[in-house]
């Protein structure tokens, strides 16, 4: 991730999580951190910023004819430091941001446009960041989701990820409790089959390459 990638993903950030909940700071985050990694799904379009001014003024005309090809050359790991050259015609769809602490990969924020939801974008995102978090050998990965995001928790549960607990009052913008999830041995047989299964239902219902 480029710099020049920070005001889009920090608009995505501010539609999902609007103030007070505190922004992340992407630019210090990508210059300075070695332990965070980030994914974003990118549209091949040269018209980016015609069509952020479109999701503006009416949320609406970009969704229309979306399809996800872009996701097959579009999703791109960025990893702290090691940026990866990009142009500023891409037009971010979505973004996750996965963390490492010791044998533990938090995933930190995941977030897609509104006007693209349901489009398998957020699924695709999860499936990247478990696929780097197997990749390093973590042994488990953990999130909070709010406790009203029933469909963000099925989602996660689809991918084997339990209820473990509660935070009272995480969310700074209504107090509302986070539930945290976790699924352990990520690394194992039966977890990796299980996700391999997952990613390839996935990849065949969006017409995408495993």
């Amino acid at each position: 991730m480029e710099l020049r990638d920070v005001p889009q993903v920090s608009q995505i950030e501010r539609e999902a999580f609007p103030p007070p909940w505190p922004a992340t700071d992407f630019k210090r985050e990508l210059t300075s951190s070695s332990l965070v990694h980030y994914f974003v799904a990118c549209e091949g379009s040269s018209e980016w910023k015609e069509k952020a001014d479109e999701i503006k003024n009416t949320g609406e005309p970009v969704a229309r004819g979306l399809s996800l090809e872009a996701l097959k050359i579009g999703l791109r790991r960025l990893l702290g430091r090691n940026k990866v050259p990009t142009t500023p015609s891409q037009f971010i769809l979505g973004f996750a941001g996965l963390w490492f602490m010791a044998d533990e990969a938090h995933l930190s924020n995941i977030a897609v446009r509104e006007a693209y939801q349901r489009r398998g974008i957020g699924e695709r995102l999860l499936i990247a960041v478990i696929e780097l978090a197997i990749e390093h050998k973590a042994r488990f990965i953990t999130l909070e989701v709010r406790a009203s995001n029933k469909a963000a928790q099925a989602l996660y549960s689809k991918y084997g990820l339990q209820e473990v607990g509660t935070r009272r009052g995480y969310y700074t913008d209504n107090k509302e409790d986070a539930i945290i999830m976790t699924a352990e041995a990520i690394t194992s047989a039966p977890y990796l089959a299980s996700f391999q299964r997952l990613k390839e239902a996935h990849a065949q219902r969006w017409g995408l390459k495993t």
